[in-house]
C-alpha cells in the first residue's frame, strides 16, 4: 500500500432489500470511513462474506422473501459477527426478536443517521474492533450526573478522571434511558419494555442483575446508591444530583 494511501475503514454488509435505503446508508457509511458492502438478500451476503472480511452485519429484520431473523441467527452462529439489526416497525415485538437473534443492538425505521453511525460504532468498539474512528469528543452531547458523564455522541461513560468507564450495550442503554427519565419511578416492566431482549444475555436472571451491575461502574459505594435507587414494590428511580 502506498504511503499517502487512505486505510479502509471498518467493512459493513448493509443487507436490505430496498435499494435506495441501501445505496442511502452505504454512501453516508462510506462518507464517514467505513467501507460498505451493501447486498440485498442472505445469498448476496454470504457471497461477499466468501470473498472478503466483513467486520459488522447490518440487517433488515423483514427481507423480502425470507427472515432476516433467520439470516442474523445464521451470521451469529457461523461467523460470530456483531450484528446491528433494522426494524420498520415501531411495536416491542420486533424489538425483542431482533436482540433475541443475539443481534448487539437494533434500530428503529426511520432513524436518525448520526446516531446510527454512533450505534455502529460503539457496537465495533465493544466488539474489540480497533479502527474505528471515534468523533471528537468536543462535539459531544453529554448528560450528566453526579461527577459522571455519558456521551451520547460516542455513547460512552465518562469518569472524573476523563477516562471511559467501559459499558456493555445493555448497560448503556439502561443509564441513557435512566438520565432520559431522571427522578421519575420506573417499573421493571417499563425497563423489559425499553431493553427488549437484552436481558436474554443474563439468561434467567432479572433486570435486578442488571441494575447491580451497573451500580457497580456508577456509584460510589454500590451498596448504598446515591443515583440509581429501589423504590421497593415499585420499581427504580434515577436522581441525578443527590
Amino acid at each position: 500500500m502506498a504511503e499517502n494511501e487512505p486505510t479502509a475503514g471498518p467493512v459493513v454488509a448493509v443487507v436490505d432489500d430496498d435499494p435506495d435505503l441501501r445505496s442511502s446508508v452505504a454512501a453516508l457509511l462510506a462518507e464517514n470511513g467505513f467501507t460498505p458492502v451493501p447486498v440485498a438478500d442472505s445469498a448476496g451476503f454470504f457471497a461477499a462474506a466468501a470473498s472478503q472480511s466483513i467486520d459488522l452485519a447490518l440487517i433488515d429484520l423483514r427481507l423480502h422473501g425470507e427472515s432476516g431473523l433467520a439470516l442474523a441467527i445464521q451470521i451469529r452462529e457461523r461467523m460470530g459477527l456483531p450484528i446491528v439489526m433494522l426494524t420498520g416497525r415501531g411495536d416491542d415485538t420486533d424489538k425483542i426478536i431482533g436482540l433475541e437473534t443475539g443481534a448487539d443492538d437494533f434500530m428503529m425505521k426511520p432513524f436518525n443517521p448520526r446516531e446510527l453511525l454512533a450505534r455502529i460504532r460503539a457496537v465495533l468498539r465493544r466488539s474489540g474492533h480497533s479502527g474505528v474512528a471515534l468523533p471528537d469528543r468536543s462535539q459531544s452531547q453529554f448528560l450528566r450526573f453526579g461527577r459522571l458523564r455519558l456521551d451520547q455522541t460516542r455513547r460512552e461513560l465518562i469518569g472524573p478522571d476523563g477516562n471511559e468507564i467501559p459499558l456493555t450495550n445493555a448497560e448503556y442503554r439502561l443509564l441513557e434511558y435512566f438520565l432520559r427519565h431522571p427522578d421519575r419511578i420506573i417499573a421493571r416492566t417499563d425497563l423489559l419494555r425499553e431493553l427488549g431482549s437484552d436481558l436474554s444475555l443474563y439468561v434467567d436472571r432479572t433486570v435486578d442483575v442488571l441494575i447491580l451491575r451497573l451500580r457497580r461502574k456508577i456509584e460510589p459505594v454500590p451498596s448504598k446508591p446515591i443515583h440509581l435507587q429501589t423504590r421497593r414494590g415499585q420499581g427504580y428511580i434515577f436522581v441525578t444530583c443527590p
